[in-house]
């Protein structure tokens, strides 16, 4: 049983940029699709695509690289995690790396960005950072 699905699915993608894979296979859950999105909004990978049926149901997510061959992620990581989440409220969102990067906040009005979610004037739940 895993007790924390969003840091297996960063792992995987960490992983998999390592070994310079074009795409890496997670199990599907509208929380990580939204993640995902979040993602590929800010251009962190190329795309993500739902496969079969559930539950089987599977999520394909197709990493970017640059010209020269090398990751657009540098680095993912996990900030709240099951037992201890942290979060943030408008004025004290994180800033990843001076601005260069973006933490990804569950909010109320749903998944977003520290940048989107300081511009809506709303804080949430610090999920991961991206850089």
């Amino acid at each position: 049983m895993m007790t924390d699905p969003i840091s297996d699915m960063l792992t995987r993608m960490r992983n998999a940029l390592n070994a310079k894979q074009t795409f890496v296979i997670v199990p599907f859950s509208k929380f990580k699709m939204e993640i995902l999105n979040t993602m590929k909004k800010s251009g962190y990978i190329d795309d993500v695509k739902e496969i079969g049926e559930s539950p089987e149901k599977i999520m394909k997510i197709k990493l970017k690289y640059s010209n020269s061959g090398k990751s657009v992620i540098s680095g993912l990581k996990k900030i709240s995690k099951p037992g201890r989440r942290i979060y943030a409220n408008q004025n004290s969102l994180p800033v990843v790396l001076g601005g260069l990067g973006v933490a990804v906040v569950s909010t109320p009005q749903g998944v977003m960005t520290n940048i989107e979610a300081k511009k809506k004037n709303i804080g949430g739940e610090v999920i991961c950072e991206i850089y």
